[in-house]
């Protein structure tokens, strides 16, 4: 599926009246589902100072990540969208599944301060490049937007 046709799906399975982790659900298999060469599709979302597995699709995963840790971590900490052509030489990765050999991780924000990540494995090398970090991207502010957050606890200046 392409890019195009996958945003729109999200566009029509992301609705502002549904529960965030509703939403999140669709979209983990809605990407997990769409994009080629994956093997896990899914969010972190902060809680307590540490990101925790939200909804995803693939393998059973980590539960907990602490910002900083990992790619996940990492992307998270930094605010920062990152791609990772070979986990394997990324200092601190976190091997939740050993097949996975490149992932691309997404800030979710709420006012320009992370709140989570989008987080996407591949089983191949360098799967991921600025084609897959655009669409990943929109997908990510396109969740943003039409979640309401408050309903998970996150308020404007206070953290989940």
């Amino acid at each position: 599926m392409k890019s195009a046709e996958w945003q729109s799906g999200l566009a029509a399975l992301c609705t502002a009246d549904a529960h965030p982790l509703s939403n999140l659900a669709n979209a983990s298999a809605l990407l997990f589902q769409s994009l080629s060469d994956i093997n896990w599709a899914g969010f972190y979302l902060l809680d307590r100072g540490a990101l925790w597995l939200g909804p995803f699709a693939g393998k059973p995963a980590c539960v907990r990540i602490a910002p900083g840790r990992g790619v996940c971590g990492t992307a998270f900490l930094r605010n920062e969208t990152l791609v990772v052509p070979d986990v394997h030489a990324f200092a601190g990765h976190i091997a939740c599944d050993a097949a996975s050999r490149s992932e691309i991780v997404v800030p979710l924000r709420l006012e320009g301060r992370p709140i989570g990540v989008l987080d996407v494995d591949s089983p191949l090398l360098s799967r991921f490049g600025e084609a897959e970090r655009r669409a990943l991207e929109a997908a990510a502010r396109r969740l943003e937007s039409c979640c309401d957050w408050k309903r998970l606890g996150y308020n404007l200046g206070r953290e989940a």
